[in-house]
């Protein structure tokens, strides 16, 4: 990329993505780098402006994350935002104290509208809080900027160094002014020109693939997903009948999706493949119940597939993936910690039989994606669709997979979702869980010794945090009775109600 950059320093925080996508929504290009990057680095990547996340970690500890103290003069505007102002406070002399009182949730602020951050704001704001320490004591050449009734300092500044800080999160919705915020901090303060745009992606992209490519052919695994579907489409306009899209059936699909997949591809002008592999991928799984082990092993059988379909196809020179930015953070590719390991990235073997990878997406955030996919003419039914894993029902799944368990899953998930589409109700993911737990149940006159589904629901913006969907009771009932009377098998229904954070969306 050539566009201006805003570098993220990651410290742990849960909200590092949420802050690099609201960066890009104000039409400048963000990227995260682990707190250990060297000042070489940063003046490599010649950011305009850096800021530091929040952390679970403080700096009362002998050892916290910790990053250059070069990056305070280097000359490029630095924000820091929570765990980033104490750090920032603590490396400059400042000082950091427990809170007689944890501030947590949605509160008052009082802010200084002379400070270039504030600027065109009102005095009064409401902020979200999350801390236990907090500055003290400003560091030489800072002014405090805000407070609350708790917090005597809630925001600092050095206006001739250009550095800031805020103890609240302006990146989330719940600080009603964070977007105003984040904007005078890009372009009243590091100068932005606001040069990056899904058409300005997308232009670059197209040219990046017919460089990297030239007069070779591509081969690009095709489930049907978003991703895939945008990343097919993105490739097609590159380089037009010069891609084979393959779809691998692994046997973890939804009901009917298969069809539905074949439907939708075998008539486009692309040299679309379909294989049925299922029966390779439950055997290679037979036995296993660890869910990164899981998704190693269909990382690597989805390597091994390629290769073979690769002969069959006259041996493309570049293999294609529809990995997204999230996917290498939450893979710990990018030195954060590993979340959950993802199928396309680190599970792959290394020799692959390819010249290259190719991965048009890889710089992208899912609702960027889905932009991509509407620019690039796809339908509203797929560009919307909802996320479904790479690895599919193996790790909605929790155990060992079986045919059985399978066939029990997505019975009860078609219900689930035909049920939550008929309501009408608002959930922007949902899906069934089959749990490895067995409980006593009755039917008649019968004991029954059977499975337990989980059912999960969800609301977001961002598939970066969630709440569960308060789903009516009448609907959650109407639910569990059809599939404990249709699906036999399963003889117990609960509902997840726990967010993103603590949990993730998908159980596995």
């Amino acid at each position: 990329m050539n566009n201006q950059t805003v570098l993220i320093i990651d410290f742990g925080g849960q909200y590092k993505e949420l802050i690099a996508r609201r960066v890009r929504e104000c039409g400048v290009y963000s990227l995260i780098k682990p707190c250990d990057i060297t000042a070489d680095e940063i003046r490599s990547l010649s950011p305009i402006g850096i800021i530091f996340t929040g952390g679970p970690d403080s700096v009362r500890g002998s050892v916290y994350p910790s990053c250059t103290d070069e990056v305070f003069s280097l000359g490029v505007p630095v924000l820091g935002i929570c765990y980033g102002m104490q750090y920032m406070a603590a490396r400059l002399g400042g000082s950091v104290g427990s809170c007689d009182k944890s501030e947590y949730g949605t509160l008052d602020a009082v802010i200084d509208t002379n400070c270039p951050l504030f600027s065109g704001l009102e005095c009064g704001q409401r902020v979200l809080m999350s801390h236990t320490d907090m500055v003290t004591v400003l560091p030489e050449g800072f002014s405090a900027a805000a407070r609350t009734d708790l917090c005597g300092i809630a925001a600092m500044y050095d206006q001739s160094r250009r550095l800031y800080a805020v103890q609240f999160h302006p990146e989330v919705e719940n600080t009603v002014c964070g977007t105003a915020m984040l904007r005078n901090f890009l372009y009243g303060i590091c100068s932005a020109k606001g040069d990056y745009s899904m058409e300005d992606y997308l232009a670059r992209q197209i040219q990046s693939v017919r460089k990297t490519v030239g007069d070779g052919r591509i081969l690009l695994g095709l489930s049907g997903g978003v991703d895939s579907s945008v990343c097919a489409a993105l490739l097609s306009e590159a380089v037009g009948d010069r891609l084979t899209c393959i779809y691998i059936d692994h046997g973890f699909m939804r009901q009917g999706e298969t069809d539905e997949i074949k439907k939708a591809f075998g008539g486009r002008k692309l040299n679309f493949v379909p294989i049925d592999a299922s029966e390779r991928f439950i055997s290679a799984l037979a036995g296993v119940t660890d869910p990164e082990t899981k998704r190693k092993i269909i990382g690597r059988e989805f390597a091994r597939c390629f290769e073979d379909a690769a002969k069959s196809c006259g041996n493309p020179e570049f293999l294609a993936q529809g990995t997204i930015y999230p996917d290498i953070v939450e893979s710990g590719n990018n030195k954060s910690a590993v979340i959950k390991s993802h199928h396309n990235v680190g599970g792959l073997p290394k020799d692959l039989g390819f010249t290259g990878v190719v991965e048009p997406l890889s710089g992208l955030f899912k609702d960027e994606v889905r932009r991509l996919g509407s620019m690039l003419g796809l339908p509203d039914s797929l560009v919307n669709r909802q996320p479904f894993p790479g690895p599919g029902l193996a790790i909605r799944i929790i155990g060992e997979i079986t045919r059985e368990k399978l066939d029990l899953l997505r019975r009860a998930d078609a219900i689930m979702r035909a049920e939550i589409i008929a309501s009408g109700e608002k959930a922007d993911q949902y899906f069934a869980v089959l749990t490895d737990t067995r409980s006593v149940g009755v039917m008649g006159d019968f004991r029954t010794y059977d499975y337990t589904l989980a059912l999960r629901a969800v609301t977001t913006n961002d598939f970066m945090t969630c709440e569960y969907a308060r789903l009516p009771y009448e609907l959650l009932t109407r639910i569990s009775s059809r599939i404990t009377s249709e699906v036999r098998g399963i003889n117990r229904v609960v509902y997840d109600i726990t967010s993103k954070p603590p949990a993730t969306i998908e159980w596995e």
